[in-house]
């Protein structure tokens, strides 16, 4: 979907409220809303409100992205203000919230939750943040705006060194001696706005991103992009993981070679060629009699539990180690060998507010990781519980030494029910995949 269609110039505009509630109000007057429009106006507010003072819309970077679903004519309503000496928000002031981006969704509207990540990930991205800020005039504000969301790069640098160009010469002849037919290209290598100019024309190009937008990179030399959140302090620790995404999306199969060409992250020059032969990397998955994904498990459910695992085991809480197990799909089966640990933190939400599909659950998960239990989430996303003992009785297990009651239980779990099983270990930080009882380590060494 083009983002820059679900906003017109009229609704981005200079707010000149000064506290949050109030911003809220002006953006929805600027709303194409049916009749009644002020009786309408109050009951967003009131519900806007409401969603902040449960879960905030603050993305950082100064941006907030409040949202609510309501009747409308059309699919999606966009509206943009911007307030350059900050909001007043939650009862403070805070001077680096200076963009508000309302979205409005109908009821029937489709892929709501995608739209919303999708939103959340530009603005994650700070160069394109810093671009907008910047401008001086509200034309030239409304004109970033647009070009933002319909993908336009902000201005870059080309950087093509020789260093860069002998590199990327010796990795084609690599990619033909080796009869690789994919190139995974590890963006992180970058820093925004430089741009990396590359072409493998023969070749399924695949840039591996934190983000959407994180890098600058010209449309026909990419043909997928694969997002992974975090940076681990081991260089290509995520290769495993980007691999393990293509070939669930499809991009790669399992009998190819990927040639992988990367760098010291931010160090715009590449170094480093790898190439992996996917059928010896996942012998665990040939050998399984399961396929790959449960049937009811979506491919970007998986893609963000895992976002959400590499953030935990790179990361941690408060600087110290998180250890986490999530269970993902097959509920109704899971649910017959779980049993609370404590209160469900996301009984009485709507499902769409409890989904990890939606970019605001991301912080909530994250601080519920420190409690003892597993995750229980549907194939479609929806967190059923959080603080769950996960208990397979008679289950033998013959995991490597070291491991402990955490991927015992995934192990255990995956084996009785067609789920995955995702764990993060709390001391060495390792992310492992289990399915069918098998351990698959992600982010391995």
């Amino acid at each position: 979907m083009r983002l820059d269609r679900i906003v017109a110039k009229n609704r981005i505009i200079d707010l000149r409220s000064k506290d949050f509630g109030n911003a809220i109000e002006e953006l929805l007057r600027c709303c194409p809303l049916e009749d009644d429009a002020d009786r309408k106006i109050r009951g967003l507010k009131n519900v806007l409100r409401k969603r902040e003072d449960a879960i905030s819309s603050y993305l950082g970077n100064g941006i907030a992205l409040p949202h609510a679903r309501t009747k409308l004519k059309k699919n999606y309503i966009l509206a943009v203000g911007r307030c350059p000496g900050g909001l007043i928000h939650n009862g403070q002031h805070n001077q680096e919230l200076r963009l508000v981006f309302l979205l409005l969704v109908s009821e029937s509207a489709p892929e709501y939750l995608n739209t919303l990540a999708t939103l959340a990930r530009i603005f994650q991205n700070k160069p394109v943040i810093d671009k907008l800020v910047s401008e001086k005039t509200l034309p030239s504000f409304r004109d970033s705006v647009k070009k933002v969301l319909a993908g336009e790069p902000v201005k870059s640098r080309y950087r093509t060194t020789r260093f860069n160009s002998v590199i990327l010469g010796e990795a084609k002849k690599i990619a033909s001696g080796t009869d690789c037919s994919s190139i995974l290209i590890f963006g992180d290598t970058f820093s925004s706005p430089v741009q990396p100019v590359f072409s493998f024309k023969n070749y399924n190009t695949v840039m591996v991103l934190q983000s959407d937008s994180e890098v600058i990179y010209k449309k026909d030399e990419v043909d997928s992009i694969i997002t992974l959140r975090s940076r681990s302090e081991s260089r290509f620790s995520q290769l495993r993981s980007a691999i393990l995404i293509g070939l669930i999306r499809g991009l790669f199969n399992i009998s190819e070679r990927v040639l992988c060409i990367g760098g010291i992250p931010s160090s715009n020059q590449f170094d480093t060629l790898v190439v992996v032969d996917v059928g010896n990397e996942f012998t665990q998955l040939i050998n399984t009699e399961v396929e790959i994904m449960p049937t009811d498990v979506s491919p970007e459910v998986l893609e963000r539990v895992l976002g959400i695992a590499v953030d935990l085991s790179v990361e941690g809480r408060e600087g110290r180690p998180v250890g986490a197990l999530f269970v993902l799909g097959d509920t109704d089966v899971v649910k017959n060998f779980v049993n609370p640990l404590i209160l469900n933190p996301f009984h009485g939400y709507k499902d769409e507010d409890r989904n990890i599909l939606n970019p605001f659950m991301d912080e909530t998960v994250k601080e519920l990781a420190s409690i003892d239990g597993a995750f229980i989430i549907q194939g479609s996303g929806v967190l059923d519980s959080a603080g769950t003992l996960v208990n397979v009785p008679h289950y033998k297990h013959d995991l490597p030494g070291g491991f402990g009651s955490r991927h015992a239980a995934a192990a255990a779990i995956s084996t009785v029910s067609d789920c995955l099983a995702i764990t993060v270990s709390s001391t060495a930080g390792q992310v492992a995949l289990f399915r069918g009882g098998e351990m698959i380590p992600l982010n391995k060494n």
